[in-house]
């Protein structure tokens, strides 16, 4: 799998793809809310890179002079001194020395090629934007995109790694516009595949598996499909639960293809990892976007916070629903939100529900009052401490604190574990 470097933060422009002609891909650029907010523009025909951000709604920073491939179209295969064509991303600085003459000491290596580009059998490598030791003239490189080295000093500054480059024959853009209904449609529609598999992965479904393009995923190179399928299924089989928050996914299209890119949190019983991903996708036979091929780097954990506030916001209303049964004394409600092998103090699974079964009786519950809830990560899922306060028919009252061991189960959660202790 090609390195993929940490993602800058983005957030709102959209590209949207012209056809793949024989002249190469004309790219359109217009302003829309939910993607990148930076990124770099290569225009082939008029030999200039642009660098622009989203600001009420789309404004060109800067612009340089550059020189691309000296064969004319889209890059086929090695030695055909074009330049690639489509949707990649800078994956950092190269810190050894480089020619003077040839690159001016300075370089930024591509994604080249990506997994689409693996898919159409293209071959190559190598495509970096790089500065050069002369004056550049147009047209003059063997596949690499180079500019003038002051230029290219100036530019690196907002060359962050993972930061989206565009390269087309030719660009359009419109800085007053947004994109058609069609174009937003289509990214719009990769963003929301993403979450949906991401819950799909969470449930260990079959369903996961439909996302992709079992076919097109082997044969760009990201191994043989079903051995994919394989681990996955040993992975669903061994883990009680799985969690995978995907954050912050932006979206952009290349000639005939969408890379969805996101912050990927994942968590399970044994393991807490995070990293970028990206996704490809393309269009299939029924006409739905179908993951092609993938990018990952892990990198370290920065989202428990972000994993927290969503289990928040799933856990709060499963502990009120259980409060609430427990108040009428509905005991088929109060047991559902326990998971198997669930414990209640010294007391377990058929035991809890025949305790509350011979003391709800004789001893009715008349209230039961939650405090402020505080939400901590546990290496079995998440604890909730709150205050108690119970009171029961006949004249019984105690206070205490609770704890519960909330963890995943399907797509919900449930208590594995609930200690008191008196205040």
């Amino acid at each position: 799998m090609r390195r993929l470097c940490i993602l800058a933060a983005l957030s709102a422009c959209l590209l949207w793809a012209g056809p793949a002609t024989g002249e190469g891909w004309k790219a359109n650029i217009a302003g829309h809310p939910s993607l990148p907010h930076k990124f770099l523009a290569v225009d082939k025909a008029s030999q200039k890179l642009h660098l622009y951000a989203r600001q009420s709604p789309l404004k060109e920073l800067s612009s340089y002079p550059c020189t691309t491939g000296q064969g004319n179209g889209d890059k086929q295969s090695m030695g055909d001194l074009r330049t690639p064509e489509g949707v990649y991303f800078v994956e950092g600085r190269m810190t050894r020395p480089l020619d003077w003459e040839m690159y001016g000491n300075l370089a930024y290596p591509l994604n080249y090629p990506n997994p689409v580009d693996r898919l159409k059998g293209k071959t190559g490598y190598g495509i970096w934007i790089h500065g050069r030791g002369r004056n550049i003239v147009p047209r003059d490189t063997r596949g690499c995109v180079a500019m003038n080295t002051p230029d290219l000093k100036v530019l690196g500054q907002s060359l962050d790694p993972g930061t989206p480059v565009v390269i087309s024959s030719e660009l359009a853009v419109r800085t007053d516009a947004v994109a058609d209904a069609g174009a937003a449609r289509d990214l719009e529609e990769a963003v929301t595949l993403v979450n949906k598999w991401a819950r799909a992965w969470e449930t260990g479904s079959e369903e996961f598996f439909s996302y992709y393009d079992p076919k097109a995923y082997s044969e760009a190179g990201e191994g043989d499909f079903e051995r994919f399928r394989a681990q996955k299924r040993s992975l669903f089989e061994r883990y009680a639960w799985i969690r995978v928050l995907a954050h912050d996914v932006r979206a952009l299209a290349g000639p005939d293809y969408v890379v969805t890119y996101f912050r990927q949190y994942y968590r399970s019983p044994a393991l807490v990892s995070e990293g970028i991903s990206r996704l490809y996708w393309m269009r299939g036979a029924g006409g739905g976007l179908r993951i092609v091929g993938r990018e990952w780097e892990r990198t370290g954990v920065t989202l428990d916070g972000a994993y927290l506030e969503r289990s928040r916001a799933e856990i709060a209303p499963v502990i009120d629903a259980w409060r609430k049964a427990w108040e009428r004394a509905d005991l088929a409600g109060y047991m559902k939100h326990f998971a198997p092998g669930a414990t209640q103090g010294e007391r377990s699974g058929h035991a809890i529900r025949e305790h509350k079964a011979q003391l709800w009786p004789v001893a009715t519950p008349k209230r039961v009052v939650f405090g402020s809830q505080r939400y901590a990560l546990a290496p079995e899922g998440i604890e909730v401490t709150f205050n108690q306060t119970y009171a029961a028919k006949g004249g019984y009252e105690d206070k205490g604190v609770k704890t519960l061991l909330m963890v995943p189960h399907g797509a919900g959660w449930k208590i594995l574990r609930e200690d008191w202790r008196p205040l």
